[in-house]
């Protein structure tokens, strides 16, 4: 297929905007929380609670799970089908983790281009700082992509159990008819 056909296939592809728009959602989630608390911490989130050097933030536990879906995991997704589109499936497992990496590592640079444009703009919300991040996190930000490969597999995993434990008690809780 060709680069336009495959980007066309990724842009119709229901996966990719349901990885795109939950995405979005659980990033922008403890955004709401700040502008509705008008406070910078989270506190089930905000661990280790202070600045570790310059690049590991004081809420490195939100941004762990914040972005393993988005930019991260919704990258990662994407890169998995627009490169399935352009060059057919993978044939290794190792061919779809670098492709969901490369797909990771694009949409995480766009992000993070946003977030640098909008930090050069001094924007302040009501807590006080900067509603942009600092480029300093930036490193960390590619770090966490590289990691979030492995999301949609955990999630499967995940579903699957759950799905095995949701039979297996239905199983359990509906009585044999014995005839």
């Amino acid at each position: 297929m060709s680069l336009l056909g495959a980007v066309a296939a990724t842009l119709r592809n229901r996966r990719f905007w349901l990885w795109q728009i939950a995405g979005a959602i659980i990033y922008g989630l403890p955004a709401v929380y700040r502008f509705a608390t008008k406070s910078m911490a989270i506190p089930f989130l905000n661990f280790p609670g202070h600045w570790i050097g310059y690049y590991i933030p004081g809420n490195f536990l939100e941004k762990l799970v914040v972005n393993s879906f988005f930019p991260g995991g919704a990258g990662g997704v994407a890169g998995e089908i627009f490169f399935g589109k352009y060059s057919g499936p993978p044939p290794t497992r190792r061919s779809m983790y670098l492709r969901r990496l490369a797909g990771a590592f694009l949409e995480t640079g766009a992000w993070s281009a946003f977030q640098l444009m909008g930090y050069s703009l001094v924007i302040v919300g009501p807590y006080g700082s900067n509603l942009f991040e600092y480029a300093g996190v930036f490193p960390i930000n590619f770090t966490l992509a590289a990691l979030s490969i492995f999301t949609p597999d955990l999630l499967g995993f995940i579903k699957a159990k759950l799905s095995r434990f949701k039979k297996s008690l239905h199983q359990t809780i509906e009585p044999k008819n014995d005839g």
